[in-house]
């Protein structure tokens, strides 16, 4: 289900693994009730502490600043792999992320 959002949704936006974390916290903290901006307003509030934690950890939430490589790019996709970006920089990111949601949902 998540796989579209690897690479930032493929445009080096949004690290995945946040954007995830954040479906996570929808699943937890929205209601059926949940069908305005204030009645959202938990969600959101849990949403910007996920984000502003990832952000202290990491720097940034953008995945081309992540990777410090621009995968928008055929070179910088290049490069991401002949660096063996998705295989230290991203699981280190998708751990991150599962531990900042781990901690909220305790």
């Amino acid at each position: 289900m998540g796989a579209g959002f690897a690479g930032g949704m493929r445009i080096a936006e949004t690290c995945g693994a946040v954007t995830g974390a954040i479906m996570v916290l929808g699943l937890h903290r929205a209601t059926a009730e949940s069908t305005t901006a204030k009645l959202r307003e938990p969600v959101y509030k849990a949403v910007r502490e996920l984000m502003a934690e990832f952000e202290r950890r990491n720097r940034t939430l953008i995945c081309r600043d992540l990777l410090d490589c621009d995968i928008r790019t055929e070179e910088g996709m290049q490069a991401a792999k002949e660096r063996g970006l998705y295989k230290t920089v991203c699981p280190k990111m998708v751990e991150d992320a599962a531990e900042v949601l781990e901690s909220m949902l305790k």
